[in-house]
Protein backbone atom coordinates (compact mmCIF):
# COMPACT_ATOMS: atom_id res chain seq x y z
CA UNK A 1 0.00 0.00 0.00
CA UNK A 2 2.93 2.35 0.22
CA UNK A 3 3.82 4.54 -2.62
CA UNK A 4 6.88 7.24 -2.46
CA UNK A 5 4.96 9.95 -4.78
CA UNK A 6 2.40 10.13 -1.91
CA UNK A 7 2.82 12.72 1.15
CA UNK A 8 3.31 11.43 5.03
CA UNK A 9 -0.11 13.00 5.81
CA UNK A 10 -1.67 11.90 2.52
CA UNK A 11 -0.37 8.21 3.43
CA UNK A 12 -1.88 8.50 6.96
CA UNK A 13 -5.21 9.79 6.11
CA UNK A 14 -5.35 6.52 3.52
CA UNK A 15 -4.33 4.07 6.41
CA UNK A 16 -7.08 6.02 8.34
CA UNK A 17 -9.89 5.72 5.60
CA UNK A 18 -8.69 2.29 4.84
CA UNK A 19 -9.32 1.05 8.62
CA UNK A 20 -12.57 3.11 9.03
CA UNK A 21 -13.49 1.05 5.49
CA UNK A 22 -12.69 -2.37 6.81
CA UNK A 23 -14.85 -2.09 9.67
CA UNK A 24 -17.33 -1.08 8.00
CA UNK A 25 -18.10 -4.01 5.10
CA UNK A 26 -17.21 -6.13 7.65
CA UNK A 27 -20.07 -4.91 9.71
CA UNK A 28 -22.36 -4.63 6.89
CA UNK A 29 -21.68 -8.22 6.32
CA UNK A 30 -23.03 -9.46 9.09
CA UNK A 31 -26.59 -7.08 8.62
CA UNK A 32 -26.61 -8.07 5.51
CA UNK A 33 -26.77 -11.89 6.63
CA UNK A 34 -28.71 -11.21 9.54
CA UNK A 35 -31.49 -9.81 6.81
CA UNK A 36 -31.10 -13.10 5.22
CA UNK A 37 -29.34 -11.60 1.74
CA UNK A 38 -28.01 -13.96 -1.02
CA UNK A 39 -23.97 -14.73 -1.02
CA UNK A 40 -23.96 -12.38 -4.10
CA UNK A 41 -25.46 -8.88 -1.89
CA UNK A 42 -23.29 -9.66 0.63
CA UNK A 43 -20.18 -9.71 -1.19
CA UNK A 44 -21.38 -6.52 -2.97
CA UNK A 45 -21.91 -5.05 0.05
CA UNK A 46 -18.14 -5.72 1.27
CA UNK A 47 -17.17 -4.33 -1.04
CA UNK A 48 -19.43 -1.20 -1.13
CA UNK A 49 -18.65 -0.72 2.66
CA UNK A 50 -14.76 -0.70 1.80
CA UNK A 51 -14.88 2.28 -0.47
CA UNK A 52 -17.85 4.02 0.20
CA UNK A 53 -15.87 6.93 1.91
CA UNK A 54 -12.74 6.99 -0.80
CA UNK A 55 -13.94 9.86 -1.85
CA UNK A 56 -12.93 11.90 1.24
CA UNK A 57 -9.26 11.54 -0.52
CA UNK A 58 -10.49 14.03 -3.09
CA UNK A 59 -11.88 16.20 0.32
CA UNK A 60 -8.62 15.51 2.18
CA UNK A 61 -7.20 17.42 -0.87
CA UNK A 62 -9.64 20.02 -1.14
CA UNK A 63 -9.76 21.26 2.00
CA UNK A 64 -6.57 23.10 2.14
CA UNK A 65 -7.94 25.35 -0.80
CA UNK A 66 -10.70 26.20 1.38
CA UNK A 67 -8.85 28.20 3.54
CA UNK A 68 -8.83 27.79 7.47
CA UNK A 69 -11.47 25.73 9.64
CA UNK A 70 -12.63 29.24 11.27
CA UNK A 71 -13.36 31.67 8.74
CA UNK A 72 -14.72 28.86 6.11
CA UNK A 73 -16.63 26.56 7.98
CA UNK A 74 -19.64 26.44 5.57
CA UNK A 75 -17.72 26.17 2.37
CA UNK A 76 -15.69 23.33 3.96
CA UNK A 77 -18.86 22.23 4.94
CA UNK A 78 -20.00 21.80 1.51
CA UNK A 79 -16.86 20.06 0.48
CA UNK A 80 -16.97 17.64 2.91
CA UNK A 81 -21.05 16.87 1.53
CA UNK A 82 -19.12 16.28 -1.80
CA UNK A 83 -18.03 12.64 -1.24
CA UNK A 84 -20.35 10.64 -1.69
CA UNK A 85 -20.57 11.65 -4.75
CA UNK A 86 -16.35 11.60 -5.84
CA UNK A 87 -17.19 8.57 -4.34
CA UNK A 88 -19.89 7.22 -7.03
CA UNK A 89 -17.41 9.22 -9.61
CA UNK A 90 -14.19 7.54 -8.70
CA UNK A 91 -15.98 4.21 -8.65
CA UNK A 92 -18.45 4.39 -11.19
CA UNK A 93 -14.98 5.23 -13.60
CA UNK A 94 -13.63 1.63 -12.73
CA UNK A 95 -16.29 -0.05 -13.78
CA UNK A 96 -17.70 -0.89 -10.70
CA UNK A 97 -21.38 -2.60 -10.55
CA UNK A 98 -24.64 0.30 -10.29
CA UNK A 99 -25.82 -1.64 -7.05
CA UNK A 100 -22.12 -0.64 -5.42
CA UNK A 101 -21.49 2.98 -6.81
CA UNK A 102 -25.50 4.10 -5.88
CA UNK A 103 -25.18 2.31 -2.51
CA UNK A 104 -22.13 4.36 -2.18
CA UNK A 105 -23.43 7.43 -3.49
CA UNK A 106 -26.63 7.35 -0.87
CA UNK A 107 -24.89 6.15 2.26
CA UNK A 108 -25.34 9.54 3.45
CA UNK A 109 -29.45 9.63 3.57
CA UNK A 110 -31.93 9.55 6.21
CA UNK A 111 -35.40 7.91 6.22
CA UNK A 112 -36.81 10.56 7.50
CA UNK A 113 -35.22 13.35 3.94
CA UNK A 114 -32.74 14.42 6.10
CA UNK A 115 -29.78 13.07 4.60
CA UNK A 116 -27.38 13.86 1.97
CA UNK A 117 -27.19 14.20 -1.12
CA UNK A 118 -30.50 14.27 -2.43
CA UNK A 119 -32.50 13.91 0.31
CA UNK A 120 -34.59 10.98 -0.24
CA UNK A 121 -37.24 9.09 2.17
CA UNK A 122 -37.82 5.53 2.93
CA UNK A 123 -38.10 3.34 0.34
CA UNK A 124 -36.53 5.60 -2.22
CA UNK A 125 -33.14 5.39 -0.91
CA UNK A 126 -31.39 2.10 -2.10
CA UNK A 127 -31.30 -1.42 0.41
CA UNK A 128 -27.56 -1.65 0.32
CA UNK A 129 -27.50 2.37 1.14
CA UNK A 130 -29.91 2.12 4.55
CA UNK A 131 -27.41 -0.76 5.73
CA UNK A 132 -24.78 0.97 5.23
CA UNK A 133 -25.69 4.39 6.81
CA UNK A 134 -26.11 2.47 10.16
CA UNK A 135 -22.81 0.79 9.76
CA UNK A 136 -21.21 3.76 8.92
CA UNK A 137 -22.67 5.80 11.98
CA UNK A 138 -21.72 3.09 14.40
CA UNK A 139 -18.39 2.19 13.05
CA UNK A 140 -17.37 6.14 13.34
CA UNK A 141 -18.83 6.25 17.03
CA UNK A 142 -16.76 3.60 18.30
CA UNK A 143 -13.75 4.80 16.56
CA UNK A 144 -11.16 7.40 18.25
CA UNK A 145 -11.39 11.05 16.66
CA UNK A 146 -9.01 14.12 17.23
CA UNK A 147 -11.75 15.33 19.13
CA UNK A 148 -13.25 12.34 21.31
CA UNK A 149 -12.33 8.96 22.49
CA UNK A 150 -14.51 6.28 21.13
CA UNK A 151 -17.29 5.15 22.36
CA UNK A 152 -17.93 2.23 24.20
CA UNK A 153 -20.66 -0.42 22.17
CA UNK A 154 -23.73 -0.02 23.78
CA UNK A 155 -22.93 4.08 24.87
CA UNK A 156 -22.78 4.03 20.69
CA UNK A 157 -26.30 2.65 20.45
CA UNK A 158 -28.03 4.71 22.56
CA UNK A 159 -26.83 7.39 20.76
CA UNK A 160 -28.32 5.44 17.56
CA UNK A 161 -31.38 5.25 19.52
CA UNK A 162 -32.03 8.79 20.06
CA UNK A 163 -31.43 9.19 16.43
CA UNK A 164 -33.15 6.36 14.92
CA UNK A 165 -35.76 7.95 13.11
CA UNK A 166 -32.86 8.57 10.59
CA UNK A 167 -32.34 4.66 9.77
CA UNK A 168 -34.61 2.02 8.59
CA UNK A 169 -36.02 0.54 10.98
CA UNK A 170 -35.99 -3.22 9.69
CA UNK A 171 -31.98 -2.83 9.03
CA UNK A 172 -31.68 -1.22 12.65
CA UNK A 173 -32.98 -4.44 14.19
CA UNK A 174 -30.80 -6.60 12.55
CA UNK A 175 -27.83 -4.41 13.28
CA UNK A 176 -28.73 -4.68 16.67
CA UNK A 177 -29.33 -8.06 16.60
CA UNK A 178 -25.74 -8.16 15.15
CA UNK A 179 -24.21 -6.27 17.96
CA UNK A 180 -26.11 -7.93 20.94
CA UNK A 181 -25.09 -10.92 19.78
CA UNK A 182 -21.82 -10.79 18.66
CA UNK A 183 -19.42 -10.43 21.69
CA UNK A 184 -15.88 -10.30 22.76
CA UNK A 185 -13.68 -11.44 20.42
CA UNK A 186 -16.19 -11.81 17.66
CA UNK A 187 -16.98 -8.36 17.46
CA UNK A 188 -13.47 -7.07 17.78
CA UNK A 189 -12.72 -8.95 15.12
CA UNK A 190 -15.41 -7.36 12.64
CA UNK A 191 -12.97 -4.04 13.44
CA UNK A 192 -10.06 -5.90 12.50
CA UNK A 193 -10.06 -8.89 10.11
CA UNK A 194 -9.39 -8.22 6.03
CA UNK A 195 -10.78 -10.31 3.97
CA UNK A 196 -9.26 -11.93 0.41
CA UNK A 197 -11.79 -9.87 -1.08
CA UNK A 198 -10.76 -6.52 0.70
CA UNK A 199 -7.44 -7.46 0.02
CA UNK A 200 -8.45 -7.53 -3.95
CA UNK A 201 -9.85 -3.99 -3.37
CA UNK A 202 -8.04 -1.88 -1.19
CA UNK A 203 -4.98 -1.01 -3.31
CA UNK A 204 -8.08 1.41 -4.91
CA UNK A 205 -7.32 4.21 -2.58
CA UNK A 206 -3.67 4.24 -3.71
CA UNK A 207 -4.38 4.59 -7.19
CA UNK A 208 -7.00 7.25 -6.38
CA UNK A 209 -4.89 9.19 -4.24
CA UNK A 210 -2.04 9.19 -6.46
CA UNK A 211 -4.30 10.32 -9.80
CA UNK A 212 -5.89 13.66 -7.64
Amino acid sequence: MESASLSSKMREYIYVEMSHGVKVSNLAQEVAKELGEDETFCRQIAVAGLLHDIGKLWVMKHMNEAGSEETLTIERMKIVRMHPTHSCDMLMAEGYPAGITQAVYYHHENVDGTGYPENLRGDKIPWMARILRICDVYCALTTDRSYRRAFERFAAMEIMIDEVEDYDMRCFLAFQRVIHNEAGEKLRSLCTVISPLQKEHLPLFVKEAEAL
